[in-house]
C-alpha cells in the first residue's frame, strides 16, 4: 500500500515544482516592471526636474552677472557655458545610472526565471523518484 503514498508524493512534488516556478516567474515580471519604472522615472521626473532646476540656476547666474555690471561676454559667458557643460555631464550620469539600474533589474528577472526552471527540474526529479519508488514497491509486493 506504500506505493499509493509514493504516487501521491510524486504528484505533490510536481505541483510544488509548478508553483515554485510560477512564483519565480512572477518575481521576474516584477523585476522587469521595476526596471521599466527606473527608466520611466528618469524620463518623466528626474530629467525634467533637473532641467527646471538648471534653468533656474542659469537665470540666477545671469541675473547676478548683469547686476554686477558685467555684460554677458567674457567671464560671464564662460560661467554660463561651464554650467551648461556640467548640466549635460550630470544628465549623462543620471541616464547612465538609470540604465545600470534597469539592467540590474533585468538580470534579476533572468535569474528568477532560472531559479524557477531549476525548481521545476528538481521537482521533476523528485516526482520521478517517487514514481520509481512506487514501482519498486509494487514489484516487491506483487512480483
Amino acid at each position: 500500500m506504500a506505493f499509493v503514498f509514493d504516487i501521491a508524493a510524486g504528484q505533490q512534488a510536481k505541483a510544488i515544482g509548478k508553483f515554485n516556478q510560477s512564483v519565480q516567474n512572477r518575481n521576474a515580471q516584477i523585476a522587469e516592471q521595476e526596471g521599466e519604472q527606473i527608466e520611466k522615472r528618469l524620463e518623466e521626473f528626474d530629467i525634467p526636474k533637473f532641467e527646471q532646476q538648471f534653468a533656474q540656476l542659469q537665470g540666477e547666474t545671469k541675473t547676478k552677472i548683469l547686476k554686477s555690471g558685467a555684460d554677458l561676454s567674457g567671464s560671464g559667458l564662460r560661467i554660463l557655458r561651464r554650467n551648461a557643460e556640467q548640466a549635460e555631464v550630470e544628465k549623462n550620469v543620471m541616464t547612465y545610472d538609470a540604465q545600470i539600474g534597469k539592467a540590474r533589474k533585468f538580470e534579476e528577472a533572468n535569474f528568477a526565471r532560472m531559479q524557477g526552471s531549476l525548481a521545476r527540474m528538481q521537482a521533476k526529479q523528485a516526482e520521478i523518484g517517487y514514481y520509481a519508488k512506487a514501482g519498486e514497491s509494487l514489484m516487491k509486493q506483487y512480483g
